[in-house]
């Protein structure tokens, strides 16, 4: 079993999703999609690194065409358990060699890029996810960004010193990317990198979730007005240049 299998297998994903932080990250991502999907329309998605199928079957449950790919048997048969109308297959993001070309409006990349680690693997992935997607469609490519890493586990976790030591963190404070680490971390310089060598055009970059994750217990203390307050916030800010770096996650929204 991988170091990524032993994760998922404890970690609850569902679950993260319909806590109110997880709650805006999901509202704003899926507000986002809808915005490429034209009125009264069912189109063809592609969930990548779909997890336990949260994206996946509020979509399917729109009438959309959905077909899931996800790596890790767990969240797949946690997938399968739920008997959407979504079309399941066992898969890697670097190889989607069963899915045919140019079949998908919408591609989503909501996991795989967390999990990457070098360059070459990420390109893979992109490479893939634009030869299933048609020519004109949309890909959204998701990221955990660098300095929410280095604010909620590094310094909140008194893990900082370690760090620096153990050469996890480069001099400016950038997380290095290995193996033996779970997640890779990016700054916005990063993915823009990424774009440029992948052929990919951006139509906007927005931040998933905000300061949602650094706020949770204040999120929970919240009514339910003062929610709705925040996400309207929250939807009203998403897009603004200099709070994107700062944000846990971004969504990176690409031209085919």
């Amino acid at each position: 079993m991988t170091a990524l299998e032993k994760y998922y297998n404890k970690f609850n994903e569902d679950h993260r999703l319909t806590t109110r932080h997880g709650l805006v990250e999901f509202t704003t991502s899926l507000k986002y999609i809808h915005d490429f999907i034209p009125e009264g329309c069912h189109v063809n998605i592609l969930d990548v690194g779909a997890g336990t199928g949260r994206y996946s079957v509020a979509l399917a449950n729109e009438g959309h065409n959905v077909t899931a790919v996800e790596l890790v048997p767990r969240n797949l048969a946690v997938l399968e358990s739920k008997h959407a109308n979504v079309n399941c297959w066992p898969g890697n993001a670097m190889d989607l060699h069963f899915l045919p070309d140019a079949k998908f409006d919408i591609t989503l990349l909501f996991g795989p890029l967390y999990h990457l680690h070098t360059e070459e693997e990420m390109l893979k992935a992109f490479a893939q996810a634009r030869r299933v997607t048609k020519k004109g469609g949309v890909i959204f490519a998701a990221y955990v960004m660098n300095e929410y890493s280095i604010i909620s586990y590094c310094f909140k976790k008194n893990k900082i010193k370690e760090c620096l030591q153990n050469g996890e963190l480069t001099l400016d404070f950038h997380t290095v990317s290995s193996p033996d680490q779970l997640y890779s971390y990016f700054r916005l310089e990063d993915i823009d990198s990424l774009n440029k060598k992948s052929g990919l055009e951006r139509i906007k970059i927005i931040a998933a979730d905000g300061p949602a994750d650094y706020m949770r217990q204040t999120l929970n203390a919240m009514d339910e007005e003062e929610f709705e307050l925040f996400l309207k916030y929250h939807l009203s800010t998403c897009e603004r240049p200099e709070l994107l770096g700062a944000s846990s996650h971004t969504v990176d929204i690409l031209r085919n």
